[in-house]
């Protein structure tokens, strides 16, 4: 990336003051403002498909489309998309505290679909035509994309009354098996049976896009570039893989995946981790060009600035296991695309502004596609610190700062995956601490409220070209405010800011970091 720049991670779910969950509200633009007094020029978010099972953006119906909860509902009513009184929350419906999924999604999705069905009836002509012009522009996603969410509601819903469980009702299971195929005149049929249902859809699609379109252009007006998130793999029960079969490893007789993603047995598992995400047929991918990847780093490049993209190790080689395994023991390491897929993509998109979650154990091969790609790599200052005692040894962890071999990287106090660095130092063992302590020189114990300011420190003075903070260690948020347990369900994903924390402390803060570190210079 070259210039010296910072900026913080935060997520749309995160933001505060709206009901149920964080949005593309006036709250995200006061964001953007809080960034800009602090000198900032990143604003970093999670993926911004939307979410299934689990509550994860990293499991989206499709990577294509956006996340209808994000939608700001009084933003539609200001447009004269939407009535007043229809989007009044019940009480159930908090604007402060975590996210509750299950409920903000039991209230806002029927208040969408209102919305939606109001705009086709009352939408100026001049919006109608703003969204004749996005259903035109995007349709190489948003008609198949429309019919699999139109399909899975029916059957979800009749799986449900039914008494289904819930793996056993995913669409290749569940579905007919010409709509499970994607036959397209049994697909047809069905569209013409439930126009409504599939206009409303993508309206709401539209109404997502407008209101993203608005906060982005905003923030580069405001000299703030946008890094956006996706996963390398998708989520089987997506409009993805239900209408790209022949481009992973899927049996498209049976409906059955051939194998599914995950990693070896490691120091953490004894059984590796079985993600059970479609794995891509590279081969049929090259057939075509690699025109469904082109597509999806084209779609990002119209949300974002900047796209991370995580588990960059699966395009060096990716550990594929047998469909049904009980767990990862059993799989292999398989080639992936290398540098032929990004040669492509870049022949049609040009440069391109990505970085590489490069983490976890790297064999010299990735590291070579990474460079040779020209991607930044990652770094995460929570890593440099797990050994039991300080030593010399110790002192050359990769993840230090002094040791960073290079300017072309993305250092981070941690990321989504990690505690925030309060809660990491809390529930460390006394050996972290003491190497914590020696390497920043703290003999006298850690300060609770300082320790995440020396960090955030180390990150903007060190040679790393981009610095990316998450807002909880701005103000040293506790283990509360932990974004996500890897592996584990339940209360990931819904920690939700204060309205306090947009105050001129935490800019200021910011601000003078990168200014005696030479960061976000004009």
């Amino acid at each position: 990336m070259g210039k010296r720049q910072s900026g913080v991670l935060l997520h749309i779910t995160s933001l505060p003051g709206t009901p149920g969950i964080g949005t593309l509200g006036k709250s995200a633009f006061k964001f953007v403002d809080w960034l800009h007094e602090g000198k900032q020029t990143l604003w970093q978010v999670l993926p911004l498909g939307p979410t299934g099972y689990g509550d994860s953006p990293y499991a989206s119906f499709s990577t294509f489309a956006g996340n209808p909860l994000l939608i700001d509902l009084d933003d539609l009513v200001e447009r004269g998309w939407a009535e007043r009184s229809s989007i009044v929350p019940p009480d159930y419906i908090k604007s402060e505290g975590p996210v509750d999924f299950g409920s903000v999604v039991w209230w806002k999705t029927p208040v969408l679909y209102s919305a939606a069905e109001y705009f086709l009836s009352h939408a100026s002509d001049s919006d109608k035509k703003s969204y004749e012009t996005f259903k035109s522009e995007q349709s190489n996603w948003l008609d198949s994309f429309a019919s699999f969410m139109s399909i899975k509601k029916f059957y979800d819903k009749k799986a449900q009354e039914e008494k289904v469980e819930g793996a056993k009702s995913m669409w290749n299971r569940f579905w007919p098996k010409d709509l499970a195929s994607c036959d397209s005149a049994a697909v047809a049929k069905w569209n013409s049976e439930n126009a409504s249902d599939i206009e409303q859809i993508k309206v709401i699609q539209f109404f997502f896009s407008v209101q993203w379109k608005a906060l982005k252009d905003y923030a580069n007006s405001k000299n703030i570039k946008i890094i956006g998130d996706i996963p390398i793999f998708v989520a089987a029960d997506s409009a993805d893989l239900w209408s790209n079969q022949e481009l992973f490893l899927f049996n498209t007789k049976t409906l059955k995946q051939k194998s599914c993603a995950g990693v070896p047995p490691d120091y953490f598992s004894e059984t590796g981790q079985l993600w059970g995400n479609p794995l891509y047929d590279w081969n049929a991918m090259k057939k075509t060009s690699y025109r469904w990847w082109i597509d999806r780093i084209k779609n990002m490049l119209r949300l974002v600035d900047i796209v991370r993209i995580d588990h960059f190790r699966g395009f060096d080689e990716f550990w594929q296991v047998p469909f049904g395994a009980e767990n990862a023991i059993g799989g292999k390491w398989c080639k992936g695309p290398g540098t032929a897929l990004f040669k492509a993509i870049k022949a049609e998109l040009g440069t391109l502004p990505i970085i590489a979650e490069d983490l976890g154990i790297l064999t010299p091969t990735v590291e070579k596609l990474r460079d040779a790609v020209g991607f930044p790599g990652m770094k995460i200052l929570q890593f440099a610190f797990s050994g039991d005692e300080w030593s010399v040894e110790s002192s050359r962890n990769a993840y230090l700062p002094h040791n960073f071999s290079n300017t072309n990287c993305v250092v981070y106090t941690g990321t989504h995956d990690n505690d925030t660095t309060m809660g990491w130092l809390k529930s460390s063992g006394d050996g972290v601490k003491k190497n914590l302590c020696a390497y920043y020189n703290l003999y006298d114990g850690v300060d609770d409220m300082t320790i995440a300011h020396t960090m955030i420190r180390s990150a903007f003075s060190s040679v790393a070209d981009t610095c990316i903070v998450p807002l909880q260690d701005v103000y040293s948020v506790g283990a509360e405010g932990r974004m996500n347990t890897p592996s584990t369900t339940g209360s990931n994903w819904s920690w939700r800011m204060g309205d306090d924390m947009m105050d001129s402390r935490g800019a200021s803060e910011l601000a003078w970091y990168s200014k005696i570190y030479r960061r976000n210079e004009d």
